[in-house]
């Protein structure tokens, strides 16, 4: 079930190859694409952990992610990355219009 606070996909690729890759012993159960889609659904809707909705994956798989990803500075990353790609933007927005 699509949530509003789901990435559309010309969001996820850009963010996608911002996150880590990990070494696969096996294939994962749950994409990074599901499980960043819960996380912003939890930011976005300001609930606790274990009640986001159960047709994503489990909270606590989402919420090591979450910590992990967080510890290791790659949401940080991110939000560096997207601000730039912005900046960049609107920059190039402001000399077009001096022409």
């Amino acid at each position: 079930m699509p949530y509003s606070s789901n990435l559309t996909n010309k969001e996820w690729a850009i963010i996608e190859p911002l996150l880590p890759k990990k070494k696969q012993t096996r294939p994962p159960k749950w994409t990074k694409r599901q499980i960043l889609d819960e996380v912003f659904y939890q930011l976005k809707n300001g609930c606790n952990w274990g009640d986001l909705p159960k047709d994503l994956p489990p909270y606590s798989t989402v919420f090591w992610h979450y910590k992990h990803w967080r510890k290791e500075g790659v949401l940080d990353d991110i939000m560096s990355a997207l601000h730039a790609q912005v900046r960049e933007r609107a920059q190039k927005n402001r000399s077009g219009r001096d022409c």
